[in-house]
């Protein structure tokens, strides 16, 4: 159990930091209402995580410490709900409701299908 815990919390710790630099730069170099940063963030973190489960479920060379490493700890820390949430929140207080609409939406579907694609990718293979 403790070594779970530990692994969780070094996948998360790295996931956390990787998404808070692709948000960052993401932010400096695209000005916008939409949050693109933490949009490519979640969407990206979808397909890995399709793309571990596909691998999961094959049975390839994972074990059960890399899955927790990689997707509790490292996407865990890597995909935000909670920032999604609160931008939409922002979002909606500033008045940009069909943009906030735009976002839940757009997130929603392309995060479904990135998780689907990664998991059919890896069933190709």
């Amino acid at each position: 159990m403790l070594r779970s815990i530990i692994l969780v919390g070094i996948g998360g710790g790295i996931g956390s930091m990787l998404r808070y630099l692709i948000t960052f730069f993401t932010n400096k170099y695209i000005h916008s209402s939409f949050p693109f940063g933490t949009f490519l963030v979640n969407l990206f973190g979808c397909l890995l995580i399709g793309i571990l489960i596909g691998v999961f479920e094959k049975q390839l060379t994972l074990n059960a410490d890399c899955r927790h490493l990689l997707i509790a700890g490292f996407c865990g820390g890597f995909t935000t709900f909670s920032t999604f949430a609160s931008e939409n929140v922002l979002l909606m207080q500033s008045g940009n409701y069909l943009m906030s609409v735009l976002y839940i939406s757009a997130s929603i579907l392309t995060g479904l299908t990135a998780v689907f694609v990664g998991i059919q990718v890896i069933k190709l293979l």
